[in-house]
């Protein structure tokens, strides 16, 4: 835990695994409020966040962005204050010259649904946008379904055992994000 006057610096924190040996999120991270940093497997900086249950944003993260979650430094506070949430994260960033893990495009591929629709095939384009609204939304169902598949057999292949539930009502618009 934290106080606005003892900021841990990211390299004094160590390591923390994404997913344990039992394939989970550390649990004791749901309703935790705090920074986290994520790495990839060879411990390159990724993405610095915030948020007031870490646990829910590393499994969204997860889904995200499978290839880049393997590594985690995490720094809880105990009162929600967007205050120092916001300056851990800033100096984070800045310790390790920024890396791009705060450009907007960066942010968006970590924060924002899952857009299925660059998974259309050539002919799925071309019926797309021939077709009427149902069918459109039909077929976007289809291609985020065919999208979710991968992102699962990723997960599976890296070892989850959590359950992966996404939202029904998105996939209608070619979205993907957890429920």
């Amino acid at each position: 835990m934290t106080t606005h006057t003892e900021i841990p610096t990211l390299n004094s924190l160590e390591y923390l695994p994404y997913l344990d040996k039992n394939g989970l999120i550390a649990e004791d991270l749901q309703g935790k409020i705090g920074v986290y940093s994520i790495f990839d497997q060879e411990k390159n900086l990724k993405f610095v966040g915030y948020s007031r249950d870490i646990y829910s944003s590393l499994k969204q993260h997860l889904i995200r962005q499978p290839n880049y979650c393997y590594w985690l430094k995490v720094q809880t506070i105990t009162r929600p204050s967007r205050t120092i949430l916001e300056e851990i994260k800033n100096n984070w960033i800045a310790e390790n010259g920024d890396l791009g893990v705060n450009n907007e495009k960066n942010q968006a591929a970590w924060t924002q649904p899952i857009d299925a629709k660059p998974g259309m095939t050539a002919e799925e384009k071309e019926t797309y946008n021939k077709s009427d609204e149902l069918t459109q939304t039909k077929l976007l169902k289809q291609v985020a379904r065919r999208v979710e598949a991968e992102i699962i057999e990723t997960l599976k292949n890296r070892g989850n055992q959590m359950e992966i539930r996404f939202n029904p009502k998105l996939k209608g618009q070619g979205l993907l994000d957890l429920k």
